[in-house]
């Protein structure tokens, strides 16, 4: 059966009467699931709090513990999205200059399947990457810098459209783009080849929708692997077999990507301010 809708009091009682959550201060508490919402809150922090076989809370659990967690969460949030959209912002950057360098600032050059990698494994999401383009380029009307390149110019480069793509879309025009032009492109990221830079695009993606959507992030885990780097091996961290217990499908491994993909002295004020939020 579903599960019934409950009143914020409903809530409160069943944390309190049913899960034995200790809650000093109702009305408070009221308050803070009108803001944040009993699924984001409970259902997303109740776990290193409760007994997963009784689905009760343990050791005299406060209303504020759950809440301190989510606050944690949030500022790790908040943190990890502001160094992902700087890389964003550079891979957009890098991106553009390097395919409008070799083909133009003509808009009909990225909607030309021929200057993409062009393969038959490739063919499908070239073409549903070009529709995109061709619908921002031709018909969107949100972005008023898109309609003043189309009514005035009657073209819309590469360097402005690149805007309105989002994190996603960007990784998958990077991996779409031939060899060389991603090998230019990842030559600007000291250590990081054109094929681990695919794959850092692709997972920060994952990472990048976490933090927008308001989501659990210090435990989340992803499906597919961060690249092996060097900092792996110099950190000693424990292996299974080949594999590397942790730092590769973790935030761990984001923070390990940041070193990576981030100008030093902007990895270095992340890394600063990641231990002021865990100390």
């Amino acid at each position: 059966m579903s599960k019934p809708f409950l009143t914020y009091d409903d809530q409160i009682k069943k944390l309190t009467a049913d899960k034995q959550m200790k809650i000093a201060d109702p009305a408070y508490a009221k308050t803070v699931l009108k803001d944040i919402g009993y699924f984001s809150l409970i259902g997303g922090y109740k776990t290193p709090f409760i007994n997963p076989m009784t689905r009760v809370y343990q050791n005299d659990t406060s209303f504020e513990d759950v809440l301190a967690l989510y606050q944690f969460d949030l500022s790790l949030r908040e943190l990890v999205f502001k160094y992902l959209c700087q890389i964003e912002c550079k891979i957009r950057q890098l991106a553009s200059y390097a395919f409008c360098s070799k083909h133009g600032e003509n808009q009909s050059a990225y909607l030309d399947p021929n200057n993409y990698n062009n393969t038959k494994k490739n063919a499908a999401d070239i073409a549903r990457l070009i529709q995109l383009l061709d619908y921002h380029a031709n018909k969107n009307k949100e972005h008023k810098y898109v309609l003043h390149q189309r009514i005035v110019y009657h073209n819309v480069p590469l360097w402005v459209l690149v805007n309105t793509l989002t994190y996603g879309q960007i990784s998958k025009f990077y991996a779409l783009l031939p060899f060389q032009m991603q090998s230019n492109i990842s030559r600007e990221f000291p250590n990081v080849n054109e094929k681990s830079l695919a794959q850092y695009l692709k997972i920060l993606t994952l990472f990048r929708n976490v933090c927008a959507h308001n989501e659990r992030l210090y435990s989340f885990r992803i499906q597919i692997d961060f690249p092996d780097t060097p900092l792996h091996e110099r950190l000693g961290i424990p292996k299974k077999g080949n594999q590397y217990r942790s730092g590769k499908r973790d935030l761990f491994g984001l923070v390990i990507a940041f070193r990576y993909l981030l100008p030093k002295q902007s990895f270095l004020v992340f890394k600063q301010s990641l231990i002021r939020i865990l100390l």
